[in-house]
């Protein structure tokens, strides 16, 4: 990876001329556009009738344990293609995508094989895939021309569905979700694509636009914030639409064998199953940075709250460890919290002049780091500008080891009620942070 994680690119879809690059073929993390590649496959079952729209689509542990943004499906439930499509276009779902793959590949891992090879079949040759739904993982890579080639493969050879991309908003089991695409609506001629963000990958981009008989699909990678990422978006689509051709033979993207899918539904009602690896039902959850587009505050009381116990685990952990000798070690990998099952090995590290025992209430994180520095600098950045919200809040950190190596959370302890530690999230989000709440 560069160290800068700005990437973006214009491509004319008629002609397929390139209408601007900036390291478009840098590898970056794909972070949730990575769910255009799992709609890509869905749609190529959908049209080749092995899946419809009404299939159910079974949960299983591994798909509901998910971290956020996610429909909160249960394990043993089910629910169908068309709301999993939805669920991906507008909340970028995890748990729906990674139901979707284990549906279409068998287990997830066999999805991500079909995935990467799928992009070379469709010309993308510095793609490779991991996962279905972009949640971070080192070796899941793109490039801006990559996605750019996807978005125009996406349009032309599945019409009859691209229309979910456009969706502003649907409702769930009686939940209204809205788009976090904020330029669908508010840009003439722009028809979806998708969205996306990591901590590692910052804020993605992937849109497409007709209008004036012009066609044009655009990325933007690694923006600071949703509202610069978007802000840069308006500002190439503004420049280099007026450049694109009003004919050409369209047909960029060539037409490829359907992947070998395994629906399962098709499966033996007895007999083995896809082995779906299970998660802790406590472990902690690293949330996205939700768009603007997030339900505002206060949030509905049912919206439960994320790895509670996993939190008290660990900090109660962390407060046996205080005393011991801060790491200085580093890693190269990409900031997420351990999701094996077996016990997170805690250091205590506090950056308050507080210890963590004096700490009470309510905790919120707003990122992860791979090294104990990166994670203060992000406690710092935080702070900045947000004094009045977090001047009575400790800032913290914490490492755990993933793999071997070190990745440092970072948090803020302190607050003494639901309501104040949720209203500093809501805040925190509008600015580009991830952030969850939890009672210590």
């Amino acid at each position: 990876m560069a160290d800068s994680n700005d990437a973006a690119i214009v491509v004319d879809a008629k002609t397929g001329k390139v209408l601007y690059a900036s390291q478009a073929d840098a590898h970056r993390y794909p972070a949730s556009l990575t769910k255009m590649m799992t709609l890509y496959l869905t749609f190529e079952a959908l049209s080749a009738g092995k899946i419809t729209l009404d299939t159910p689509v079974p949960v299983s542990r591994h798909a509901a344990g998910q971290e956020p943004s996610k429909l909160y499906l249960k394990p043993g439930q089910d629910f169908t293609v068309r709301q999993a499509i939805l669920g991906i276009v507008t909340l970028s779902a995890n748990d729906a995508a990674t139901a979707l793959g284990e549906l279409l590949g068998g287990s997830e891992e066999n999805f991500a094989r079909l995935m990467t090879h799928k992009a070379r079949q469709l010309g993308m040759t510095r793609t490779t895939y991991r996962n279905a739904n972009g949640l971070p993982n080192k070796n899941q890579v793109v490039t801006a021309r990559d996605m750019a080639t996807l978005g125009i493969a996406l349009r032309e050879h599945f019409p009859q569905y691209y229309h979910f991309f456009s969706t502003r908003s649907f409702v769930f089991r009686g939940r209204t979700i809205g788009n976090h695409d904020h330029l669908l609506g508010s840009v003439q001629g722009v028809d979806g694509i998708k969205t996306g963000y990591t901590y590692a990958s910052g804020f993605n981009l992937v849109t497409s636009i007709k209008r004036d008989g012009r066609s044009v699909v655009a990325v933007v990678m690694g923006g600071s914030s949703w509202r610069s990422r978007d802000n840069e978006m308006r500002r190439l689509l503004a420049k280099y639409v007026p450049d694109a051709s009003r004919t050409g033979p369209g047909d960029l993207v060539a037409q490829t064998r359907d992947a070998p899918t395994l629906a399962a539904v098709d499966l033996p009602e007895h007999g083995p199953r896809p082995h779906l690896r299970a998660q802790p039902a406590d472990r902690v959850a690293l949330a996205y940075a939700d768009d603007a587009a997030a339900t505002d505050f206060p949030m509905p009381d049912p919206r439960p709250v994320v790895g509670r116990k996993a939190l008290i685990r660990t900090l109660q952990e962390q407060e046996q460890a205080i005393s011991a000798p801060a790491s200085s070690d580093q890693t190269n990998s990409i900031p997420v919290p351990s999701m094996a099952s077996k016990p997170e090995k805690v250091d205590g590290i506090t950056t308050a002049s507080t210890s963590q025992a004096d700490q009470s209430g309510w905790v919120i994180q707003i990122g992860a780091a791979p090294d104990h520095s990166s994670a203060i600098k992000l406690l710092d950045r935080a702070k900045s500008g947000n004094e009045r919200l977090l001047a009575s809040a400790e800032p913290f950190t914490q490492s755990y080891d993933h793999g071997g190596s070190k990745i440092y959370r970072a948090r803020f302890g302190g607050f003494d009620s639901k309501d104040s530690a949720w209203a500093a999230c809501h805040r925190l989000k509008k600015k580009g942070f991830g952030c969850w709440a939890t009672q210590q």
